[in-house]
């Protein structure tokens, strides 16, 4: 007999605090400039929170509600927000799916904390991943439960390969990030957080990403992706070039706080092919790119290659937090609690992203992020027409970055100008003041992101676009 919450029903049009959504709309329309002044509850913030808080520096907000793609602070002030959890919030804030499976979890009397014991409900959700993974790749998959965040689930992944291969070291690539954690910290591009710990971190070879602006190699395009792979294969083949045969290569198919770099089609084919020939197992981070978007499910499908690790988490819970590892059953050599996390049987995460999943599928929101990430890097590239600070616009889907540059600097070899941290942080707080939440990122954190929920309209992706515009356009008096 299934429960009231094995599976959910049809997914409901109707959209919960209507009202709200209105509300909040009609007074971001009617916005004025705000003025980012100090708040009681931010001071008590920077006095007694740990000084590893990092978006409240950039982004000063004391949030009250939120709903779709608006959130409000605790001064009325409305946002459209394009950090969305750092792509967490696939649905956006408060969906109805999700706030229905929640209540009808909760009163169902399943227990919340459940370990790794089987549920109707942790039924249904890994059933609801693997439907949702390519068939040949979930046809032989296995699943690995672990701690609420995809830091967590990278290392997991670590420990998987090491432990299937006997293998002891991994491939990771420049402007890489896979999670703050001491393994995962090992595969990060970025030097910062890493430098301070006083020690390096080994068991690591970094190789260039293919990041056709600033090329590794200075060739950029076809050529460019050529080099890479042929880089590679020589690392991997030269009996004297110092590199032991890796347990992995681990990569993100769109580098996210790497700039938004998505990797070209053809290095990604080319690099499963070599990672196959040389029998080393090619692990997919999704983490940030997962569940429609990049325009597809998955990123690594816009290449039609198929991994033999993928982290997932961000999405995967609906909002609340919960990681997985899916891999290739030849790699189950997993003893008995070899790996384990308390937090790894969060039910109302596990419902809320059968729920997700649900609304993705029936809504087809991987195709609406296709078609509405085209439309926005449309208006983007356009405003690069007028703003010489536009260095490049790209990405996949609704994972965007506009690369900002010094327009007066001398360019390189290949046409590529210096990055302007400095004028990516005053067009950060334009957008704020003009009722946008963006993110940056990328190489000096130069390149402004845009990550909105996948359920934005049409009208709110030209007033994106608008209001960035208008921000390009203050920030560089």
């Amino acid at each position: 007999m299934s429960s009231a919450v094995d599976h959910p029903p049809p997914v409901s049009r109707a959209p919960l605090h209507a009202g709200l959504a209105a509300e909040l709309a009609e007074r971001h329309r009617r916005r004025a400039l705000y003025d980012l002044g100090d708040h009681p509850l931010l001071e008590r913030q920077r006095q007694h929170e740990s000084s590893a808080r990092t978006y409240p520096r950039r982004l000063p907000l004391a949030l009250s509600r939120a709903q779709g793609v608006y959130v409000e602070d605790v001064e009325g002030r409305v946002f459209i927000d394009c950090l969305a959890g750092a792509g967490t919030l696939a649905l956006g804030h408060n969906h109805p799916a999700v706030l229905d499976v929640l209540e009808r979890t909760l009163r169902s009397g399943l227990p919340l904390h459940a370990l790794d014991f089987t549920t109707p409900v942790k039924d249904r959700f890994m059933q609801d991943v693997l439907a949702a993974l390519p068939s040949a790749f979930a046809r032989h998959a296995r699943i690995q439960f672990c701690g609420p965040t995809g830091a967590d689930a990278v290392e997991a992944a670590l420990k998987l390969v090491k432990t299937a291969t006997g293998r002891g070291t991994v491939i990771a690539f420049q402007g890489a990030y896979h999670g703050m954690t001491q393994g995962a910290l090992t595969l990060m591009g970025n030097l910062g957080p890493k430098v301070a710990l006083g020690s390096s971190l080994h068991g690591v070879q970094f190789a260039p990403y293919p990041y056709a602006y600033r090329c590794p190699f200075g060739l950029g395009g076809d050529a460019g992706v050529a080099a890479s792979l042929a880089y590679l294969e020589n690392l991997l083949s030269d009996p004297e070039g110092g590199v032991p045969k890796p347990a992995a290569i681990i990569l993100e198919a769109v580098q996210g706080e790497g700039g938004v770099i998505p990797a070209p089609a053809a290095w990604l084919k080319g690099l499963r092919a070599l990672a196959t020939r040389h029998d080393i197992p090619l692990i997919l981070d999704e983490v940030q790119t997962g569940f429609g978007r990049t325009g597809r499910m998955f990123a690594f499908e816009h290449a039609g290659i198929e991994p033999d690790v993928v982290v997932l988490s961000k999405a995967l819970g609906g909002g609340l937090p919960l990681s997985v590892v899916v891999y290739h059953e030849r790699l189950d050599a997993w003893r008995p609690g070899a790996h384990a996390g308390t937090f790894r049987g969060n039910q109302l995460a596990m419902a809320a992203g059968s729920a997700t999943l649900a609304v993705l599928r029936e809504a087809r929101l991987d195709a609406a992020a296709a078609e509405l990430g085209a439309r926005l890097q449309q208006q983007l590239a356009a405003l690069g027409g007028a703003f010489a600070c536009v260095g490049e616009v790209r990405g996949r889907g609704l994972m965007i970055g506009v690369e900002l540059v010094d327009a007066a600097a001398a360019p390189d070899a290949r046409g590529a100008r210096p990055a302007h941290p400095e004028l990516a942080a005053r067009v950060q707080r334009e957008c704020l003041r003009r009722g946008l939440i963006v993110e940056l990122g990328g190489r000096h954190g130069s390149v402004v992101r845009f990550l909105p929920p996948l359920i934005i309209t049409a009208a709110q992706i030209d007033e994106v676009a608008k209001i960035f515009g208008q921000a390009l356009a203050a920030a560089r008096v």
